[in-house]
């Protein structure tokens, strides 16, 4: 017993240095490593002084900053008149370039003064006209005439076609006829809705007093509807519905319109054919002037479709493009409105062509009033200052015996002597006459060349 006793102390005694050193080792690791730590620190950072905490102020509220409030813009009712208006030109110039660049079949060829006769009736074909196109060496005539650069005129009818075809357009579609008529109004008048001829035919579509009535247009001392762009072309739509009705040939119906139905039944009967079937059948048996109707009605077809390859360029509208109409109901002279509003009567005589000596008679009917777009807000509300000046504008109008002298006074015409920067045509719009027919009166062969001071006699 005592001898394990012994033995297990020496064992104990043994194993305690191992024993004592396992248990150092655990928890002086730590120290040590702790120890070294601080040794690092103390070496190589010195110790910082104490800092002083000072305290924490609660956060300032935000400044609350006043957005100001965005005023409102007002428009009004004449700002929008005048948006509207360059909006509606800008559609008109645009369906204008529109029709040439993407329904015409615009070839690339320009014309030099050499192009093939094929390239002609090529395009012509192109067209696809309801009313016969053809070509032929009478029809190239009237093809240069029309597109010939030196003289302008296409030019020019371009210019107006801007603002006279869309309308012309309009009631040829109502009435179910070819757009391509409109081409009859450049043939009568050159677009020009003032024109008067030798005979006595007035207006876009060239109407006589006689015809004139016998379709609607109203003809009397103040007012004369073949000047009215749209009822004239209202009256040639019927006009020419009946023509056709009788011939079944546009051909035959346009060469009647010029010269009667009577003078082609004539040249039918002159022909001895049993079927008369286009205007080419009896063209040797037709009235000199008449001939060259339909050729150039073909003419002018083409010069309007293909000006871009002649080098044709539209000239300045001389109208405004974007109008409206007011219905009148109460007599009125066209001074009373150029007076009051910043509108100048020479645009409205333009405008409202019909009224002979710019009075418009609304007593017992309204009367249309053509407007520029821009005004048309600010003749409204002046409306009041305008009906007020109606006993100075047409107390010398409104005896029947003063109107009658002042018709006799213009039939008797005038003579007018040209001042610096007068133009023909500005001169012929102001008295209400044709440019031709000043240069017919006045012998003038080039327009261009007026003479500071010289004596024009103005026609009826």
């Amino acid at each position: 017993m005592k001898r394990t006793i012994c033995l297990v102390l020496m064992a104990a005694l043994a194993l305690s240095p191992l024993i004592a050193s396992a248990n150092d080792r655990r928890p002086r690791k730590k120290k040590k490593k702790k120890d070294k730590t601080e040794q690092v620190i103390n070496t190589e950072q010195p110790q910082a002084a104490p800092v002083e905490i000072l305290p924490v102020e609660a956060p300032a509220e935000p400044e609350v900053v006043e957005t100001p409030v965005e005023e409102e813009i007002q428009v009004t009712a004449e700002q929008v008149d005048s948006l509207v208006a360059a909006w509606r030109e800008h559609q008109r110039e645009q369906a204008f370039d529109d029709f040439f660049n993407n329904y015409i079949n615009i070839d690339s060829m320009i014309d030099t003064g050499t192009t093939p006769d094929s390239l002609y009736a090529a395009r012509l074909r192109a067209l696809a006209s309801p009313i016969p196109l053809a070509y032929n060496d009478i029809v190239r005539r009237h093809i240069t005439r029309y597109t010939d650069p030196r003289h302008g005129t296409m030019s020019r009818i371009l210019g107006r076609a801007k603002y006279y075809f869309p309308m012309i357009e309009e009631e040829l579609l109502k009435a179910g006829l070819p757009v391509e008529l409109r081409a009859m109004a450049i043939i009568e008048s050159a677009l020009t809705p003032t024109a008067m001829s030798r005979m006595g035919a007035a207006g876009l579509w060239q109407f006589m007093p006689r015809t004139a009535k016998s379709y609607g247009l109203e003809v009397n001392s103040l007012v004369d509807e073949r000047l009215d762009p749209i009822r004239s072309t209202q009256a040639a739509c019927r006009y020419l519905k009946d023509l056709y009705s009788i011939y079944h040939d546009w051909t035959l119906a346009i060469s009647s319109y010029n010269c009667g139905p009577g003078n082609v039944n004539k040249a039918i009967a002159r022909s001895g054919l049993k079927e008369c079937r286009s205007f080419w059948d009896v063209y040797h048996c037709m009235l000199h002037e008449t001939q060259g109707y339909m050729p150039a009605f073909i003419g002018a077809t083409y010069a309007y479709a293909y000006h871009q390859q002649h080098n044709i360029t539209p000239a300045e509208t001389p109208v405004p493009i974007a109008v409206d109409t007011l219905q009148i109901n109460r007599i009125l002279h066209l001074g009373q409105i150029a007076s009051t509003i910043d509108l100048p009567i020479e645009t409205l005589r333009q405008l409202n062509p019909q009224y002979k000596m710019d009075i418009i008679p609304a007593t017992v009917k309204s009367y249309t009033l053509v407007l520029p777009q821009r005004n048309v807000v600010e003749y409204i509300e002046h409306q009041q200052e305008i009906f007020a000046k109606d006993s100075m504008y047409l107390k010398e109008y409104i005896n029947p015996v003063n109107i009658d002298k002042k018709r006799q006074q213009s039939a008797a015409g005038r003579i007018y002597i040209v001042k610096r920067g007068d133009t023909l045509g500005a001169i012929a719009r102001r008295f209400r006459v044709s440019t031709s027919q000043l240069m017919r009166l006045n012998h003038i062969r080039d327009p261009r060349k007026l003479r500071l001071g010289q004596r024009l006699k103005i026609g009826r």
